[in-house]
């Protein structure tokens, strides 16, 4: 059991590292004209883009990684947590199915496909914000404390956006900030998982009474 644990949260790992592989390489095969500072990722995924596919898959890749740890975690998780992650790698898969129409107005696109990319980039942020959200409740209710990580990537779903709107000259970068708050988050808990420390339960009476608590 404890094997099939460290298996399964290396091989999550290496298709979460794979797909920050992808993503950032992809502007690199990326026609004149696409910056990494103001184009989004979605953007070096667009339609009509020959190169596309390196980020169609970065997409693929972080999405079935996060679905295969969600159903690793969902007894450490419980269900609403679960939920809600499992939800961010469906709709995180559904971005590589989907694309965004490209930065260059003169690229014939699919508006219906354009939007359909919309609502699935829209809803995988909030099952990010309110998977991490539920994690966090659960352990204030069962009086453990709140891990300081799941509080900055909480205040990061709020000002990433934000910003993105604001500073849009920069949106590239502040989505890629947000990609690695993400990343950092799920690979977090593959390694909970690999190395078996993957009890979100109450506090045992020894933990209680001042024990090591789990991570």
């Amino acid at each position: 059991m404890r094997d099939d644990r460290t298996c399964s949260g290396v091989g999550i790992a290496v298709c979460l590292s794979a797909s920050a592989l992808a993503l950032a390489v992809a502007p690199l095969f990326m026609p004149e004209g696409y910056s990494w500072v103001t184009h989004t990722t979605s953007e070096s995924a667009a339609q009509g883009l020959g190169e596309a596919w390196i980020a169609r898959l970065g997409f693929l890749s972080f999405g079935l990684g996060v679905i295969w740890l969600a159903a690793e975690r969902r007894a450490a998780w419980q269900r609403w947590t679960s939920v809600f992650h499992a939800g961010f790698g469906v709709f995180m898969v559904a971005t590589a199915v989907f694309s965004t129409r490209s930065w260059d107005a003169a690229m014939p696109y699919s508006p219906v496909e354009d939007a359909l990319h919309s609502v699935t980039a829209t809803l995988l942020g909030f099952c990010f914000a309110f998977g991490v959200l539920t994690l966090s409740l659960r352990r204030l209710k069962e009086q453990r404390a709140v891990r300081w990580f799941d509080l900055f990537a909480l205040g990061a779903t709020v000002a990433v956006p934000a910003a993105m709107t604001l500073l849009a000259q920069f949106a590239g970068v502040f989505q890629r900030i947000m990609f690695l708050v993400a990343y950092v988050w799920y690979l977090r808990e593959a390694y909970l998982l690999s190395s078996h420390s993957d009890r979100h339960t109450r506090p045992s009476r020894s933990e209680s009474s001042g024990g090591r608590s789990d991570p």
